[in-house]
């Protein structure tokens, strides 16, 4: 008879029904989910099968070990995964990119040069300011490139490794849902079939032995039974682990893609780049150069053409005007018609005054004649 429970209650027809629904519970059987064994092959379903009948649950170590194997590979392939993530420093990758744009963006072409003295001395301290900027960012792009090179390698060996750890992944997985199903068949025999005979006999004989004995294997059951559990939670673990693989791989391919595009790309494109600056800045030197030298020529050409208008005007008004202008003739003869003047007036002016001094001289000479009578007369 079944234990009857205690039930306090102020509603008797709500505590029948509680009463039903326990009861209605209690003989409730939760069936377990079954595999899905669709994609095993004929072969495969008769060595469950053949692997069930085998299957001793009264053997304690049996119970102990059963599926230990696929779960040790499991527990093996959880570390290598793990250890493949932690060798990862995807960080490094990163940073050695950023470090290439930095160096890539470094670079810059435009310089400029003032003045034309010295001006192809300027320009080609430029060419060779330029050369050695470049030697100096490319060097460090060929060191950060050898690196990354030597992560794309690490990055395809990884790839390649969980390709594998994949596979073994998925093969352990499927060994482990063999001893899974293998063990379900054979406990649903030993919950169906064998327990009930040796509870039969128990009451048959009603002797403790017997009693004992269907205990005894209704634990091993129970053990059987929580020994596939544990299966099971390791079989997510194998199912869980395919797409962390395969998120892995992946991340793995980016990066792989990423280092590869950097190598065949960026960096190939920023050499013919450079190479093209290079070339413009010799180009533009170039025209640089010939602009000067046309303005130098240009100039040279107005300063001769002015000296040229200077010196053929100062010519032309040489050879228009006469040796001896008549301006000067016309000054020379008045000057000479004034002094002729002068001269004839300094001469009559001498005349007079000598036709004065002669009268005068002859009136001193008769006074003094006179004076010499008047004393010659008196001596006398």
């Amino acid at each position: 008879m079944e234990e009857e429970k205690i039930v306090l209650t102020l509603e008797p027809k709500q505590a029948e029904e509680n009463q039903q629904v326990e009861e209605a519970q209690a003989q409730a059987v939760v069936e377990p989910a079954k595999l899905d064994l669709s994609t095993f092959s004929e072969e495969e379903k008769k060595m469950i099968d053949d692997f069930s009948e085998k299957i001793d649950i009264t053997d304690t170590d049996v119970i102990m070990s059963y599926g230990s194997t696929s779960q040790n590979k499991i527990a093996d392939f959880s570390g290598k995964a793990l250890d493949n993530v932690k060798s990862k420093d995807l960080g490094t990758v990163g940073t050695m990119i950023s470090d290439l744009v930095v160096e890539l963006k470094g670079f810059d072409v435009n310089e400029e040069s003032k003045g034309f003295l010295g001006f192809f001395k300027k320009s080609g301290n430029k060419i060779e300011g330029l050369k050695a900027k470049y030697d100096k960012v490319n060097n460090n792009v060929e060191k950060i490139s050898s690196l990354l090179e030597d992560h794309q390698i690490q990055l395809l060996k990884d790839i390649a490794t969980l390709d594998e750890l994949y596979e073994k992944n998925e093969l352990n997985k499927k060994e482990l849902t063999m001893y899974i199903a293998a063990g379900k068949k054979k406990l649903e025999k030993a919950t169906k079939e064998e327990l009930p005979k040796l509870q039969e006999i128990a009451k048959q004989t009603g002797t403790t032995e017997d009693a004992q004995k269907a205990n005894d294997y209704a634990q091993l059951i129970n053990r059987f039974e929580k020994k596939l559990h544990d299966l099971e939670l390791t079989r997510m673990v194998s199912i869980q682990m395919a797409p962390q693989i395969r998120l892995i791989q992946n991340n793995d391919t980016i990066m792989a893609e990423k280092i590869q595009s950097t190598l065949v790309n960026t960096i190939p494109l920023w050499k013919s780049q450079m190479v093209i600056a290079l070339g413009l800045s010799h180009a533009q030197d170039a025209i640089d150069a010939e602009a000067a030298v046309d303005k130098m020529t240009n100039d040279l050409l107005k300063k001769n053409a002015d000296a040229l208008k200077q010196g053929t005007i100062a010519t032309a008004e040489a050879s228009e005007r006469s040796i001896v202008e008549i301006e000067t003739l016309q000054y020379t003869n008045k000057s000479l018609i004034d002094t002729l003047d002068d001269v004839l007036k300094i001469q009559t002016e001498g005349r007079a005054k000598r036709t004065a001094a002669e009268v005068e001289l002859r009136k001193l000479e008769n006074e003094l004649k006179d004076k010499l009578l008047e004393i010659k007369k008196e001596s006398n």
